[in-house]
């Protein structure tokens, strides 16, 4: 029996033409494991674009995309493509792109300015904030055309430290309260402005023939770097070869609720505010000095710091991750097909030669030329491609779990185990178990 086309768990079986219950599902998700195919049925990967992708807080953009009244850009929630822009009043809103009269998008381009949108089929215009405000011809209608009823559909949509979320469910739990935890670690990240506003470049975009959890795992994976990653750390200096080889240090990675986790990999680097008269690494040492001729000592150690950028990995489940110097989202398209759009930070109004040192160093290893991007891509592909050899086999999440601890905020094990992992599929669980009221 081939896991694409259906699951099997001990004598549960759930053909391409049923939809599997609860309780099947359940049971593909345990303590240390998960079954192969979250990975390869098609069923569920439709059951979470609806019970995860369309019922949770997801993010869609951060405030430097959209700072003027009329920027905007296109993005999606799980499949569904959306608008995120600024109004008139500042308010930015989440806007279903699909016109209200026979559904044609209203907006293609990734960003840019705008007065309003306008269907390209027949002309309906819709303000900043998706009210209908012109129908070309509207004496057609005999006064039955309910304008105030037929704006793009708005979604919810909160921000936390210059993070904006959007989700379809009117019902969930406020923003604050879904990040919980994470909202600390999201602060420590926004330090590497300097003082300066965060913005974010454009992103680089790629696909790669694989399930969207695959990559998910894939930000607190550790124990990967060393073997996946030799070339780039043969790559770097030796100073910086030996930060990077954290697996076997004093990181760690916890969960800290609601699918999030952190893998923290250079302790000292979490809160880049501490300890500024430690040495400036030798890779950043011409930097620094060029930075003195405008700026004094202090200011020169924060804006090196944020070039090196933060000392963790932050998920937040379900499709973003605040990784080291910059914003990794994932955007489901299929059962075997995802889309990653890598986006780096900078400082708004910074030095533009500490900008540039960042730009480099994005390019160094996410860029499409980088070491990092392409030996991850090929894993994951590997991944998809193993998974679909043997029926009955399940995808080990156990490394780390002996010496996993309680915290104040959940759970903490050395910096190579699986307990983000662990900490995301439980709530992949919950969601695609929960019931419309709530309950399990």
């Amino acid at each position: 029996m081939n896991c694409n086309n259906s699951i099997q768990v001990k004598n549960l079986e759930v053909t391409a033409h049923t939809t599997p219950g609860h309780a099947e599902i359940a049971d593909l998700v345990k303590a240390d494991r998960v079954h192969t195919s979250l990975y390869t049925s098609a069923e569920l990967f439709e059951l979470e674009l609806d019970r995860i992708f369309s019922k949770t807080w997801v993010w869609v953009a951060h405030v430097s995309e959209v700072p003027e009244t009329g920027n905007f850009k296109t993005s999606e929630i799980g499949t569904q493509p959306v608008i995120v822009v600024r109004d008139r009043k500042g308010e930015i809103h989440t806007l279903l792109n699909r016109c209200r009269h026979r559904a044609a998008t209203v907006c293609e381009h990734r960003s840019g300015k705008t007065n309003s949108f306008v269907c390209p089929y027949h002309g309906w215009g819709y303000a900043l904030d998706g009210s209908l405000r012109g129908v070309p011809h509207p004496e057609s209608y005999a006064d039955q055309l309910e304008k105030g009823e037929l704006g793009l559909v708005r979604l919810r949509t909160e921000q936390y430290g210059g993070m904006v979320f959007a989700t379809f469910n009117q019902e969930i739990e406020p923003l604050d309260d879904y990040l919980g935890a994470a909202k600390k670690w999201i602060d420590l990240f926004m330090k590497q402005g300097a003082g300066y506003p965060i913005k974010t470049g454009p992103a680089h975009r790629f696909r790669f023939p694989g399930n969207w959890k695959i990559q998910l795992e894939n930000t607190t994976d550790g124990y990967h770097f060393p073997v996946v990653h030799r070339s780039f750390l043969s790559s770097v200096n030796k100073q910086t070869e030996e930060m990077l080889n954290f697996v076997g240090g004093s990181g760690y990675v916890e969960d800290l609720g609601n699918g999030h986790s952190v893998m923290v990999m250079i302790p000292e680097l979490v809160d880049l505010e501490t300890n500024l008269d430690a040495p400036i690494p030798d890779r950043f040492v011409e930097l620094a000095q060029a930075l003195r001729e405008d700026h004094d000592e202090l200011q020169v150690r924060r804006i090196v710091r944020a070039v090196g950028g933060s000392g963790f990995n932050l998920n937040i489940f379900p499709n973003i991750a605040c990784s080291m110097a910059f914003f990794r989202v994932l955007q489901p398209l299929s059962v075997n097909e995802t889309e990653i759009h890598h986006a780096v930070i900078t400082m708004d109004g910074g030095p533009e030669i500490a900008n540039q040192a960042r730009l480099r160093m994005h390019e160094h290893f996410q860029g499409p030329m980088g070491f990092g991007t392409p030996d991850d891509s090929e894993a994951w592909e590997r991944v998809q491609r193993g998974a679909t050899a043997g029926d009955e086999l399940w995808i080990m999440l156990n490394r780390g779990l002996a010496g996993e601890q309680p915290t104040a905020d959940g759970l903490r094990s050395d910096v190579s185990a699986e307990t983000g992992m662990r900490a995301a599929y439980q709530m992949w669980k919950k969601l695609m178990t929960e019931t419309q009221d709530g309950s399990l």
